[in-house]
């Protein structure tokens, strides 16, 4: 699997996410500003998720000082489902139950422990195949098409 990682300023984080995925067995890329720069994190958040959208990549890592807004960004693009996750059994459960493409994390809030718990989890969990999970996606992407206002 090939993962893009973004953040809205360079952080300590960076090296140790793209050494976790790694690890995982995954390549990393990390797009993004480089030390001492800065770009607005809406616009640095969709640029990585619409690479995976455009299958350059298939899931994406994606930080901002809380996480939130990269968060809200990246679920602006039709397709992505964004999880915020400030813990391992969070990034669990966002696999499972939600299918989730995109990791959001708070440069503020996650320390390199956190991270390899939170990566560990992310990429140890398939996403759930039963039936009533399935429905539940199903019904995300119904609302997506629903609400896609031009």
């Amino acid at each position: 699997m090939k993962v893009i990682v973004s953040s809205d300023e360079y952080c300590s984080l960076i090296p140790g996410i793209l050494q976790e995925i790694e690890k995982a067995g995954h390549a990393g890329h990390y797009a993004g500003p480089g030390p001492g720069e800065e770009q607005d994190w809406p616009d640095v958040t969709a640029r990585a998720v619409k690479r995976v959208i455009a299958k350059e990549f298939d899931e994406a890592v994606v930080l901002c000082w809380t996480g939130t807004g990269a968060a809200l960004a990246a679920n602006k693009v039709r397709g992505i489902r964004a999880a915020l996750c400030n813990d391992a059994e969070t990034a669990r459960g966002a696999r499972i139950w939600n299918h989730a493409n995109v990791l959001a994390l708070s440069i503020r809030k996650t320390s390199d422990p956190m991270v390899r718990e939170i990566l560990s989890a992310w990429y140890g969990t398939p996403f759930s195949e039963d039936d009533w999970n399935l429905k539940q996606i199903d019904h995300i992407r119904s609302l997506e098409a629903q609400f896609d206002i031009p």
